[in-house]
Formats: C-alpha cells, structure tokens, sequence
C-alpha cells in the first residue's frame, strides 16, 4: 500500500472518529435543549389554561394554535373525545427521529376545564441551524481529509528524498571503511515508509558487525544505492562521485569529453502515447548509448534525471568526439523512422576542464543542447567557448532560438494535429484536443517542450498561444469542422494578460458559431498562480460561449478549493492517476471521491493517458466522462 494511501485510510478512520463525537455531542444537546424548551413551553400553557374563564373549547383551541407554533397539537377531554387536533405537515424533518430518539409529547391536563392538551412545540429554526453546521462540519472534515493527506504525503516525499541521499552517501562511507574499521554497529532506523532503505541498512549493519560479506553483496548494496532500474545504468550520485574521484586522481594529466544526452521527446511521449512507451523510448536511447560506448577505453555512461544522459570519454579530443556524435546521430534517426517521433535526443559536448567544476561545465553541455536544438533533427553541439558563462556569448544560444521562434511567428510556421478525447456514453459531447508542432526555419519539426519552454523564458509565449489558436479557429472554419469541438492548450502567462484577454474575446466573437465549439485547456497550476485574472479569464471565456477545461488535475494541494468561484467545464485528471488504475483499488477509491465532488458541482471528467482496455473499463466503472489516449487514438492532423 502506498504511502499516500496509508495517509488517507489513517485520516478517513479518524475523520469517522470525529464526527462519531460530534453527533453524539450534538444530538445528546439537542435533544435536551427539545426537552427543556418542552417543560418551560408546559409551564405557559399552564398559566394560559388556570387563567381561561370561558367555555368555547374550540375557540380556545384554535387560540392556542395562533399563539405558538406547533408540530402538534391535541385537545381531549377527559373521556378521550377530541376537540381539537393539529399536525404539521410541513414540517422540517427531525434528526433525533433516526435514532428512534424523538422527544415525547408534552402533556397539560386543567381540572377545571376538564381537558387534556398534547403538544410538540414546533422547532424549526433549530434543525435548520443544526443542519447548517452539521453541513459546515462534515465539509470541513472533507476538505481536511483530502488536502491534509496531500499536504502530508507531499511532506514526507520531500523527507523521503532527503533520506535516500544521505543513506546513498552512508553505504558508500561505510563500504569504504568496513574492512578498515572496527567501529560500532550503524543504529540509524527510518520510519516504516522507508522499509527498501531499511531493508538496505540491515545489510550494512550485518557487514559492519561481522565483516564477512562477500564482493557479490558489496555488489549489490551499491546497486541498491548507486544505479537506475530502468535503464541498469548508474545513477547521478555515481556520476558524481565518479568524477570527483577522477579529477582527484587524475589533477595533472588527464583530458578527455563530456556529452550530455537530451531525450526531447520524453514528455510529449508520455502524455501523447504512454508511459509505458515511454519506458521503452528511455530504454532503447540506453541501449544505443552502450552499444556506442563498448569500444572507447574507460567510457562511461550515466542517467542523470528523467531525460538526460552523461557520457564520459576519457582521453579523447573533441575531434574524435564529434565523430563519435555523428554516428550517434546516425542511430537516433534510424531509431526514429522506427518509432515515428518527431526527434528522439540532441546532445551537447564540452571538453574537460579540471579547473572547472562539475556544475559549470553541465551549465556548458546544457546551452550546447539549446543550440543543437535549433539545427537538424537529433543534432549535437560543441561548446567550445571556455568563458561563456560570464561573457556577452552567454545569450548565444538564446539567441538562435529567439531567431527560430521569431521565424515560426512570421511564417505560422505551426502544424496541427488533434487527438480524440472519446465519451464515456453516446449522450456526452467531449471534444478533440489540438496539438501543436512547430518547424525551424531548416525545415526540421523542433521539440515542443523545449520549443514552449524557450518562447516562455524568451517572453514570447502570448504570441505562439495567438498563433495556434488563430490557425486552429482558421482551420476549422476552412475545412468546414464547426460542428466538431476542439480543445486547445493556453499557456498561464497568457490568461494572466489583459491585452491578450481582450484580443482573444474579439477573435472568439468574430466566430461565436466556432467559439462555442472551442474549450481552452489550463493548468491547475497555472490557474492557482493568480486566482483573481484566472476568473477574469474564465468569465470572458463563458461569456463568449467557449468552455474550459482544468488539466493535470490532483497534483496539486488547492484542487477544490476555488471551483465554486472559476467554475469550469471538465477537469482532466492528470496522467499520473491513470497507469495501473485497474489494480489499484486505493487510487480508485480516491478516484471515485474527485469525481464525485467534481459531479456535485456541475463539472464533467476526463481522464488522460489511457493506455489499455483494462484502464478505459475501470474509469467507465467509476463514471468519468470521457477518456483520451494512446489506446484510444492517436494524434491525427486536424
């Protein structure tokens, strides 16, 4: 069971805990504030009847019923025969009735009169009140189960990352010193959630203590600490370590080059087509990589995050590793017209230079793959500028890209593609999301992260958002699809601008027949950056007919908590919750919650990164209103 889950089912049992009390509470006050306002009510009718002179009962009756408001009202006398009686229909329902609780009818008997009178003072007003707190209770307790979860697991992911680098830096301390030191035995112990480190640690304690493990567990403690699963190759930590440890010994002498590989499609991969294949694109550029390295003395190969890779090569010039680059590329476009994808990596070079930091020189290969970028597809880069980082040369790379984007803005050199979005049932409208892909000035489709990314920190994003969604409303107008709807991607910095804002709603209004028809996709991060424009957006957007949709829906902490004041369309819930929906009972249980909450409110869910039939099914079985992915379809151009 997951950490997350844990949280929740802990919260979820003390949350009932709570409102166990709360109701016993509440009803136990309740029920004797009904009886005390039944005996002082018993008190007054007793005055009014010792004080009544007359004789018309019936009059005296109706009366009564003028005079207080009642739930119930019976006047008898005293041989039973009823001469008056009331019951409140309409009355507000009683909540102590559930547990068979309800207060008795109060009873005056007058000898003079010679009649009894039953009542049950009308208490509306209370349970109305009881029900307003009671609601604002239970939604309370809601809130605090869900976002109290997130805040707590998101807190001891943040722990858990700091353990794993400190355990990683103690097994590699005490495998070093085990055979030197006869110290005491390491008693370091984390809390359950880390029962891999544990685990891990165990074994350590048995080395320090006994001395006896063999090279095979050495192996497999370094493993465990040092290399990445997906791929088999060792991890960041390694490298770093490595390097340290080869500059130290090698201070004088040593030459060699750097290559940092990029996978600039990961993200679009993931999203677009699955994690699963996704996995096997990381995998397939790991083994291209290893395969290059096999027959250069000393080479190293590294996975340093999610998409980039570290090759080492050690005594080796630049020249010789432009070279190794070029066949490099060779295999990525092979792996390509394979695969079908846009690129699959760019790599930067950099040649060692002992007097400069690790960081420094990564800084290096990372605007070298900005470079690369902006050329042939899969292309690399030599940086070869030793003071960039501090000189004017340091926007060079910026400025290549600030060239191709300004030349995709003037040419709308932009291509359309759209992926469907299919309903849960014949009686939901969805829509088809657009996706863009852009092309350099050389005619190579750039990688769209990087292409996003660089027009965002370039300030030139609003102007990509007004040339997609002109070419889409263009397109769609030309090829005679206004009966289809289309979804298309704003970015925040967009729907924060008031310029941008007033254009948008002109153009949407100049086609109202084709506005109605769009929905504009947003971050919930985007849309939690500044509530009060994100509203100001959202209003413009409704008022012109479109629609929104919030994506990558759950990953943050505030998820429901400005719904009722944005109010939009569909929610799409973000691909993490997706892989292995089918066998996780505890993310489907929270699952069911979102779209629950969502439902009551007025918005439709969808669900993205679909990738198996068993997926599709069990989101149909817990009512999302539309799925979209691989499984379902792939990009199509628009």
């Amino acid at each position: 069971m997951s950490t997350l889950s844990r949280i929740f089912f802990k919260n979820i049992a003390l949350t009932i805990i709570l409102c166990i009390c709360y109701f016993s509470f509440s009803f136990y006050s309740l029920n004797n504030f009904i009886i005390e306002e039944q005996s002082d009510h018993q008190v007054s009718l007793k005055k009014i009847t010792e004080h009544y002179k007359g004789d018309d009962l019936k009059g005296f009756s109706r009366q009564l019923k003028l005079a207080f408001e009642y739930d119930e009202l019976l006047i008898s006398n005293f041989n039973d025969e009823v001469i008056y009686s009331y019951k409140n229909e309409n009355a507000t329902f009683n909540p102590l009735t559930l547990f068979a609780n309800e207060v008795p009818l109060g009873t005056v008997k007058n000898n003079a009169l010679a009649i009894f009178i039953k009542y049950r003072v009308n208490n509306d007003q209370l349970y109305d009140v009881y029900y307003t707190i009671t609601s604002f209770v239970i939604t309370v307790a809601l809130l605090v189960l869900i976002f109290g979860s997130f805040i707590t697991n998101s807190i001891i992911n943040r722990a858990s990352h700091k353990a794993k680098r400190y355990i990683s830096k103690l097994i590699a301390i005490e495998i070093k010193t085990a055979l030197e030191s006869t110290g005491p035995k390491n008693t370091l112990k984390l809390p359950k959630e880390y029962a891999e480190m544990n685990s891990v640690l165990s074994q350590l304690q048995t080395f320090v203590s006994n001395k006896q493990l063999n090279c095979e567990e050495l192996q497999q403690l370094q493993q465990t600490a040092f290399i990445d699963h997906l791929t088999e190759l060792e991890n960041r930590s390694s490298f770093v370590d490595f390097f340290e440890d080869f500059l130290q010994k090698n201070k004088q002498s040593a030459f060699g080059v750097l290559i940092i590989t990029r996978c600039s499609e990961l993200m679009t991969i993931n999203q677009v087509h699955s994690y699963q294949e996704g996995d096997r694109y990381i995998r397939q550029v790991a083994n291209i990589l290893k395969k290059q390295i096999q027959h250069i003395a000393l080479a190293q190969v590294y996975r340093l995050n999610g998409s980039d890779f570290a090759i080492f090569l050690p005594n080796i010039t630049v020249k010789a590793a432009e070279k190794f680059c070029t066949e490099l590329t060779g295999l990525f476009n092979e792996y390509q017209q394979f695969a079908d994808y846009d690129s699959i990596a760019y790599s930067g070079i950099v040649k060692l230079d002992l007097q400069k930091p690790l960081g420094e020189m990564l800084a290096l290969a990372d605007s070298a793959i900005s470079l690369a970028q902006t050329r042939n597809k899969n292309s690399w880069y030599v940086q070869t500028d030793p003071q960039l980082l501090k000189s004017e040369t340091a926007g060079f790379g910026n400025q290549n890209w600030n060239n191709e984007i300004s030349y995709v803005i003037e040419h709308q050199s932009v291509s359309l593609l759209s992926q469907v979005i299919q309903p849960s049932s014949r009686n939901n409208r969805i829509y088809h999301e657009v996706l863009s892909r852009f092309t350099s000035s050389e005619g190579n489709v750039l990688p769209t992260d990087t292409f996003i990314a660089m027009a965002e920190k370039l300030d030139k994003i609003i102007l990509i958002d007004r040339l997609v969604i002109e070419k889409t409303l263009t397109e769609i107008k030309a090829k005679n699809l206004s009966e289809q709807a289309f979804g298309i991607n704003v970015s925040t910095r967009s729907i924060h601008d008031e310029h941008f804002i007033i254009w948008l709603e002109r153009r949407l209004l100049r086609d109202h027949d084709i506005a109605t028809r769009v929905t504009f996709e947003i971050s919930e991060y985007g849309l939690e950056q500044n509530i009060r424009a994100s509203k100001q957006f959202i209003d413009m957007v409704h008022r012109v007919g479109a629609r929104i949709c919030v994506e990558h829906f759950g990953v943050g902490i505030t998820s429901f908590k400005f719904f009722r004041e944005l109010s939009p369309d569909y929610i799409k819930i973000d691909g993490s919750y997706t892989r292995d929906i089918h066998i996780d009972k505890n993310n489907q249980y929270f699952l069911r919650l979102m779209i629950d909450l969502a439902h009551r409110l007025g918005v439709r869910v969808l669900a993205e990164s679909v990738e198996t039939q068993e997926e599709k099914h069990t989101f149909d079985e817990i009512f999302v209103d539309g799925c979209q992915g691989f499984y379902l379809g792939k990009p199509e151009l628009l």
